[in-house]
Order: C-alpha cells, then structure tokens, then sequence
C-alpha cells in the first residue's frame, strides 16, 4: 500500500530550511514540482545597451513578470543559456 507524500512546509529563512534538510526524510516528500536554480554568484562587471522594438520589449517583461523575475535577470538568463548550448557539428 503506498502511503502519500507529505506536503513541503513553508520555510521563511535559510535556517528554516536548514534546519528543516537536517532533520527530515525527504524521500517522504512530493519534489516532482521542485525546479532547478541557478544562483547569480559572479560579479556582473560589464553593461549592454540596446535599442529593440517596443514589442519586443513588452513581451520580455510579460515573461519575466510571469516567471517572477526582473526583466534584465531574465535577458541575462536568456542569453546565458543560448551560450552555454553546444555548437552544432
């Protein structure tokens, strides 16, 4: 018989959270809805300007504000992971 996952509690601060890894058994725990991140750890040291389309624009920020991020984070991300992919043969 399989029993059901407990649910995540809300934790506020680092050392909730802490706290909370030390202690539990996460195998008892539903992650299927966890997402990978990236933490923002590098110096940024260097600026880009650039004129677009106003469109353009505004459809980056609806995306950015769905995702729940600042629309510079997410051009940031967007050309991150366009570098990172390996060129084609």
């Amino acid at each position: 018989m399989k029993t059901k996952s407990k649910q995540m509690p809300s934790l506020r601060n680092d050392a909730e959270a802490e706290e909370f890894v030390a202690q539990a058994d996460l195998s008892q725990y539903d992650l299927s809805g966890f997402k990978p991140m990236q933490f923002e750890i590098e110096p940024k040291a260097a600026a880009l300007n650039m004129r677009i389309p106003v469109g353009l624009l505004e459809a980056v920020k609806a995306k950015a504000k769905a995702k729940g991020i600042p629309y510079t984070r997410y051009v940031r991300m967007l050309l991150e992971a366009d570098v990172a992919k390996r060129p084609n043969p």
